[in-house]
């Protein structure tokens, strides 16, 4: 049995006018002697998640491995900050990442290049274990080496979904966003549900959203509470801000299509 704790919560949104939010999910499992990251965040959650890792009495040298579903700046970048860890990533994703020519996409260049040279980086195949029951399972689609991990060491199960299911929202409706195939995505997606499903009680952890498990109605139900929130500048002082909930309920504020923005 691993220890879990969520360092920081996904959060199931994007920016309207500034592009993605990369609020990805950061989880952290203890155990056989490992101390181990699942998704690294991107730059910035770095104060959240040193707070976070202080409060769970961890130091980034104690940190023994970081396990990286894929290679976007989201969930990749903050690889750097644990200098005893051993990285470990998709075989096909480093070398799809690694082929990639700079562009406006998620993929961070240099970063991918720093993976590709560093010596504690350790390639992973489908079935591969990078910890003793935590099993590494290709799911391309969102990008073409993609892999999911589920672990069997706990009861009961869990599954790091990474991107290739971001949210509740894709879960249930078999559809995704931000895809590099849709036909491979909505492929994983039904993968994911076996194995889901498999196992009652089974822990979902997404990408971009709470944890979720199974109800006796066979639906997803939100393990938790979400919390997000913005604090803004909107007055004359430095001393004054005003807050944005980003937890309203559904059917408050406007809707709108992917494609009307």
């Amino acid at each position: 049995m691993y220890q879990l704790d969520l360092l920081i919560q996904g959060f199931p949104g994007r920016a309207v006018c500034h592009g993605g939010l990369g609020w990805s999910t950061v989880s952290l499992l203890r155990g056989q002697g490992r101390v181990a990251l699942v998704d690294v965040g991107a730059f910035g959650v770095r104060r959240e998640l040193s707070q976070q890792l202080q409060a769970q009495g961890v130091k980034p040298e104690d940190v023994t491995d970081v396990i990286l579903t894929h290679a976007h700046y989201d969930h990749a970048v903050n690889f750097t900050l644990f200098p005893n860890a051993t990285v470990w990533i998709g075989d096909e994703e480093l070398t799809w990442a690694a082929s990639q020519p700079p562009g406006f996409n998620p993929l961070p260049e240099l970063y991918v290049r720093e993976l590709l040279t560093r010596e504690r980086v350790r390639r992973m195949l489908p079935g591969d274990e990078p910890l003793p029951g935590l099993q590494a399972v290709a799911a391309p689609g969102h990008t073409p080496g993609h892999l999911i991990f589920v672990l069997t060491a706990n009861t009961p199960p869990v599954i790091f979904t990474g991107d290739s299911a971001k949210n509740r929202a894709e879960l249930l409706s078999g559809d995704v966003d931000a895809t590099a195939d849709a036909q491979q995505s909505r492929d994983t997606l039904a993968m994911i549900w076996a194995h889901w499903r498999a196992v009652p009680g089974t822990v979902l952890i997404p990408g971009h959203d709470l944890s979720m498990r199974l109800g006796a109605d066979g639906q997803p139900d939100y393990i938790g509470e979400r919390k997000a929130a913005i604090a803004a500048w909107f007055s004359e002082s430095i001393h004054t801000m005003t807050t944005i909930n980003l937890c309203c309920d559904a059917g408050f504020g406007a809707n709108y299509r992917n494609d009307d923005v």
